[in-house]
């Protein structure tokens, strides 16, 4: 064990659990978060259920992984809701839902993590948003995601600038199409026309190995690092 805590939200499928389970490979102690997630037998992996978009919920993971750990090293914000449909078409449900999952439940878990990294000098915030936030895709519609995606990449360089000289380093991951458990392997084939030069679909396991890579990287901060398969876009300056 490395003696260090990893809180990670949106950890019950897919990229969240992907994230739980390449933290414990490396020796960490995990508290893993989602609306629904089941208790672990694991001792060193901490699971608590709860409404992201509520404050009371980030007080509870903040505060098991303070009772069950008694420390904070690093806060993974993976929690979102994405919903493609045209502009106009979305709802105030639509909007209510995409918003109070990544954009509230991440202004209070951050606030609070941030906030107990700093009494104590250190500590990482990894972000997941999505390439949606610069890069349109004309046969996915999805300005909401754009709308929220994009303000959480200008919060993580303000954060990292606001909190470098307490020993908090603030970056992000902008994944792009990423195959995940929940759907099929042939539900991704409609991106066949749009792939990346790579000419492939991302895994989760790019997006763990991206997260992994800042996690080891303590002269990295403000970064939004894209995992999409794409120079042309890096090249471009995008």
């Amino acid at each position: 064990m490395t003696g260090k805590v990893a809180i990670i939200s949106g950890a019950s499928r897919g990229m969240g659990a992907g994230l739980v389970a390449g933290y414990r490979r490396q020796g960490w102690a995990v508290v893993a978060s989602a609306r629904m997630i089941k208790p672990s037998g694991d001792p060193d992996l901490l699971t608590v259920a709860g409404d992201i978009a509520d404050p009371e919920t980030a007080e509870r993971i903040v505060g098991g992984a303070l009772g069950r750990f008694g420390r904070i090293d690093t806060l993974v914000n993976n929690a979102g809701a994405f919903i493609s449909k045209p502009f106009t078409d979305y709802t105030a449900a639509d909007y209510a839902l995409a918003v109070g999952a990544s954009l509230t439940g991440f202004f209070w878990l951050t606030q609070r993590a941030i906030a107990e990294m700093a009494s104590r000098y250190g500590g990482h915030v990894v972000t997941v948003s999505a390439t949606l936030a610069e890069v349109t895709d004309p046969g996915m519609p999805a300005v909401l995601a754009a709308l929220i995606n994009g303000g959480l990449t200008a919060a993580t360089r303000s954060l990292a600038v606001e909190y470098a000289s307490l020993g908090i380093r603030v970056n992000a991951v902008a994944p792009g199409v990423i195959q995940t458990p929940v759907h099929p392997a042939d539900g991704y084939d409609g991106f066949s026309g749009r792939l990346p030069p790579l000419g492939r679909v991302g895994q989760v396991s790019d997006v763990v190995d991206g997260v992994l890579f800042l996690e080891s990287s303590p002269y990295i901060t403000g970064e939004i690092l894209h995992i999409d398969g794409d120079p042309n876009r890096q090249a471009a300056g995008h």
